[in-house]
Order: structure tokens, then sequence, then C-alpha cells
């Protein structure tokens, strides 16, 4: 195989895979991690992906719709790769699950790559393009009002579909999270839209990189006795996970190349 060959080979694996870590890639390649560092230095270098700990994240700038949603996306990437990765271990095939538009949730969608017959509903455009990819998976993006800053429909028509159905899980990510108020929405549309999907779903999981704790946003979007397990990433401070523990929060902290469960 030559290195052109392998290197193609590799970015068409983290397509289908994004989570897979550099010794993943390796067995899967067939080569050395060694030279899966070698060959994603190389890629970075072209522009073609980033890397991050413990392996990379392909640079898709062309595939989104709008500045904003590349900007998050591109936010703390390691974590939110790491916390999508561990989070998607809870579905199985045949799942009915509730995901909104944010960027974590994008990277969890895309960790579902090798689900079948998944049953989604999310107000999130990309997160629902991404899933349609699946042509096994019946994926409805509600309608709504199109907010295009955060790729995402709102407003009452969503709010109606919703209350008509009942999903198994929801999967959510927040702006900021606090012990007095859980999740909190900078918007107050996405906000309600969210308390609408956690009255209609037997499980919740908040997906929920470190850098939103301790910061509240404008309102609440559920406490955290609502939350069956919060999932975050490994720079979370000891302090905070004293204080989940402490107010009897189940959490995962994912790490890059393995994961504590509290």
């Amino acid at each position: 195989m030559t290195t052109n060959i392998r290197r193609q080979s590799l970015l068409d694996t983290l397509r289908k895979q994004p989570g897979l870590s550099i010794p993943d890639l390796a067995t899967s390649l067939d080569v050395s991690e060694g030279t899966v560092r070698n060959d994603l230095n190389a890629l970075e270098q072209q522009g073609l992906l980033t890397r991050v700990h413990g392996g990379a994240v392909l640079r898709q700038q062309e595939h989104f719709q709008n500045n904003s949603f590349i900007k998050r996306y591109q936010h703390n990437a390691a974590a939110k790769l790491a916390i999508a990765r561990e989070a998607a271990a809870l579905v199985s095939d045949g799942d009915s699950i509730v995901l909104d538009a944010s960027s974590t949730i994008y990277y969890f969608a895309k960790a579902l790559s090798e689900r079948k017959r998944l049953r989604v509903i999310t107000n999130g455009f990309e997160v629902a393009r991404e899933l349609a990819q699946n042509t096994t998976n019946t994926v409805i993006l509600i309608g709504g009002v199109v907010n295009n800053e955060s790729s995402s429909v709102t407003g009452l028509l969503s709010e109606h579909i919703i209350e008509e159905l009942h999903f198994q899980k929801a999967f959510l990510s927040c702006s900021g999270f606090s012990l007095e108020h859980g999740l909190t929405e900078v918007h107050l549309a996405e906000a309600q839209l969210k308390r609408k999907v956690i009255e209609s779903s037997q499980q919740l999981f908040a997906l929920v990189d470190s850098s939103k704790f301790g910061k509240e946003d404008l309102t609440s979007v559920a406490r955290p006795e609502k939350i069956n397990r919060l999932f975050t990433d490994q720079h979370l401070n000891s302090e905070w996970s004293e204080q989940l523990r402490q107010a009897g929060v189940e959490f995962t902290i994912c790490e890059d190349e393995a994961v504590s469960v509290k």
C-alpha cells in the first residue's frame, strides 16, 4: 500500500468511525502506531484534519451551512469527541432517541455511524444530515422556526410534535451547567423545546464538556436530579467531581484513551 493510498484509507476510516484512537487506527490499517502518527501529522499540515490528544478530527468546514456551527464544532473538539464516543455505547440498534442541535451532539451522531435502524428525532440540521447518511435509520427533522445561527428548528410547531411522541433516550447538551439550576440555555426557544423533549423521554443523558461547568445561562432546562447520567471530559477539576458526588449526580469522566465512571 502506497503512502497516498494509506492516508486516503485513514481519512475514509475517520469519516466512518470518528471516535477511533491511534491504536485503533493502526490495527484497522495494519500499520504501526508511529506510522499513523506520521500520517496524521502530514494530513494536518495539508489542512485535512486537526490533531487531538489520542487521535484526530476531520476538518469539515465545507460540510456545514454556517460559520457559527463551524466555530462551535472546532471548540473543545477533543473533549467533545471523547464524550461522544463513550455516550454512544448507550445506544443499541433499533433505539428511539431524541437529540438536540448542539455541536457536541453532532459528534455524538457521528459516533453512531455503526448503529442500524435507529429512530431519531432532532431539531438540528447537521445532526439530521449526519444520521440520515445511514439509510437504515429513520430520521425526523421536526418543523418550526429556522435559527440559522444554531442550525436548529424551534417554536410551537416543534413543541407540539414532541408532545405527541415518546422516546427511550434523550441526549442533550447545554450552554451552561450548575448544581443549582442544572442544564441551562442561552436561547429561550431552545430551552423550551428541550423541556418538552425531557417530558417525553424515559431517560435523560447530558453531554457537557468541562468548560460549561459553573456557567449559568438565561434559563434552566433540567435540574440535576432529572439527569440519569452526565458525561463530561477529563479536564473537569476534582472540586466539581466531588460536588457532583455529594449531589448524587451519576457521571462519567471521558478520557482520550480511557473512561472513569463515578
